[in-house]
């Protein structure tokens, strides 16, 4: 008998045609869910049938006391090499294997700069108007050239967003916790003295943090205060870095020109959500790892790693 593979949340339904899975084939029967389970008493029943199960980055989190009613599952992959929604000591307990896969760090720089020029064009708008015979040219665009981008993060991504920055002609600053003179002399960018005058002194401003307990809510009420009422933020890292309320709050008073967000507090956005209608809000459903080659990675990988755990020999492990 085959064992059962469920990969889930594959909006796009490309997840077995992406990826060769024949080398798997005959032992593995993969089953590609295309919505989304709201909760865990649905992903509990939707899953017990499973050995082997792939899911996509952190969109599903994977806690002990889900861990704990599915009693068949032996092989967790998850896109990324690294998942702060998995309890991994759980996962060991239940003799849960956990893997992981390469990614890319393109995609998310791409899509940074697609809000950041959306935003600075009145792309959006402008479309919808001339779409709709609406009104031809309502927008002034926001220069990129001479103006500051503030980076908070500059690791791999942000490092690479602050090198088109540099290209368009900006100036590009960075702050973050850990961030030293010669890393930022490194990337070619001014070191910021402090968050606060990265913030105050930007006109776009765009986050590359990692989650941790040290940046939720790194930005709220009182950082949103210090941007000009020109600026934009463009977050692409994740929700928590931005408190969700103080940023609604904050586009609907007009107290900055406008976001571009890619990731949100709860995902898919339930339809009445405030953010799916706030003002000055350049929204994508989160989509920065969502390109075409970074799925035949994710998913390739995936292959092998099942491969790999039936040869007896795990690859990728993480936790």
């Amino acid at each position: 008998m085959r064992l059962r593979c469920a990969v889930l949340d594959d909006y796009q339904r490309v997840a077995t045609e992406i990826a060769d899975w024949s080398p798997v084939a005959d032992r593995v029967e993969v089953v590609s869910f295309d919505r989304h389970f709201a909760d865990e008493d649905a992903l509990a029943a939707a899953l017990a049938e499973f050995e082997i199960v792939v899911t996509l980055r952190e969109r599903v989190a994977f806690p002990a006391s889900l861990l704990a009613r599915l009693p068949r599952l032996k092989l967790l992959i998850a896109s990324g090499m690294r998942n702060s929604v998995i309890d991994y000591a759980a996962a060991e307990v239940h003799g849960v294997t956990v893997c992981g896969t390469p990614s890319s760090s393109t995609p998310p720089v791409e899509l940074t700069w697609a809000l950041l020029l959306g935003l600075a064009r009145g792309i959006v708008t402008e479309h919808e108007a001339v779409r709709s015979g609406g009104p031809w040219q309502s927008t002034v665009g926001a220069d990129l050239h001479g103006r500051r981008l503030g980076l908070l993060g500059l690791g791999k991504i942000g490092a690479r967003v602050a090198q088109v920055g540099l290209a368009f002609g900006m100036r590009v600053g960075a702050w973050s916790q850990n961030l030293t003179k010669e890393r930022a002399e490194e990337v070619g960018v001014e070191l910021a003295p402090s968050k606060e005058e990265l913030l105050a002194g930007s006109d776009f401003v765009s986050v590359h943090l990692a989650l941790g307990d040290r940046t939720r809510g790194l930005v709220g009420a009182a950082e949103l205060a210090l941007l000009k009422p020109t600026a934009f933020l463009v977050n692409t890292s994740r929700s928590a870095i931005v408190d969700q309320e103080a940023l609604l709050a904050a586009l609907h008073a007009g107290r900055i020109a406008g976001a571009g967000i890619d990731v949100f507090d709860v995902e898919p956005l339930p339809a009445d959500h405030p953010m799916r209608s706030a003002p000055r809000l350049l929204a994508t459903p989160h989509l920065g790892y969502v390109s075409r080659s970074n799925y035949a990675t994710y998913y390739g990988a995936a292959v092998e790693d099942v491969q790999a755990y039936l040869a007896g020999s795990p690859v990728r492990r993480l936790g």
